[in-house]
């Protein structure tokens, strides 16, 4: 009988583990820089869904720019990259700074992000509700330009910039137009119009939205009616306001 020792013993060659590791694309950690603000998330993140942030990452490295310290850079404003960021993670959608987070999803197309969002209470009431009136009064994304260039050219050397803007209703409102503008002051410059509209909503809504929409640009402003120095025996017709700009 044959005698072995431990010590004799050789064991065989160590075998190939069996295990499949993950595919280094897939499990590797990608650092960004997202115009300044920093993320780590994985490469599967990033290309969760078919969209044009998925197609940065789906071709060689190269094709995507990387900051001074090898991070790959995004050159957009990053603030609320993070929310983009933790709905491909989670499907968690945010809670606040819709808008601008929806912003986002539109840019970098990620469809299942913009169509939720545009789903919740908030932007469907904006979209569905605000949005659909306002595209039933005339010429108003055209008005609120013309209503922040005026206002910036007589912004110089004053602290406030006051636009008188003219709101008709109806058609029969816009058949008293010419009477209403000989009521006013006979220097005052003529308002920027707005109307008449076919929808529910009121003057006052539409006063509202342009306030709303002016001060999403950066503005400060107030509206309120304009009073005229007509005589005690003219008529008012109230189609008027003051939309004031404060500057400083």
């Amino acid at each position: 009988m044959l005698n072995m020792s431990l010590a004799d013993h050789k064991p065989s060659e160590e075998q190939p583990s069996s295990a499949v590791p993950f595919p280094p694309q897939q499990s590797s950690v990608v650092h960004l820089n997202v115009g300044g603000h920093l993320f780590s998330t994985c490469l599967s993140t990033l290309r969760k869904h078919n969209s044009k942030l998925a197609a940065l990452f789906d071709g060689p490295t190269e094709l995507i720019g990387s900051d001074a310290h090898g991070r790959r850079f995004i050159d957009r404003d990053g603030s609320h990259f993070g929310a983009v960021l933790e709905f491909l993670r989670s499907d968690r959608l945010p809670v606040e700074n819709l808008h601008e987070v929806h912003r986002e999803a539109l840019h970098y197309d990620i469809q299942p992000l913009f169509k939720r969002l545009e789903e919740t209470p908030q932007m469907f009431g904006e979209l569905v509700g605000r949005q659909q009136f306002l595209s039933r009064v005339p010429r108003y994304q055209e008005n609120i330009e013309v209503l922040i260039r005026i206002a910036r050219a007589e912004a110089v050397a004053a602290r406030r910039s006051t636009i008188m803007i003219c709101v008709l209703r109806t058609e029969e409102d816009l058949g008293f137009l010419d009477d209403a503008v000989n009521s006013l002051e006979a220097d005052k410059e003529s308002a920027v119009t707005f109307g008449p509209w076919k929808a529910a909503p009121s003057v006052e809504d539409l006063l509202d939205c342009v306030k709303t929409d002016v001060e999403r640009r950066g503005y400060r402003v107030s509206v309120l009616p304009h009073v005229t120095g007509r005589s005690f025996l003219s008529r008012s017709y109230g189609f008027f306001y003051d939309l004031t700009f404060t500057w400083w």
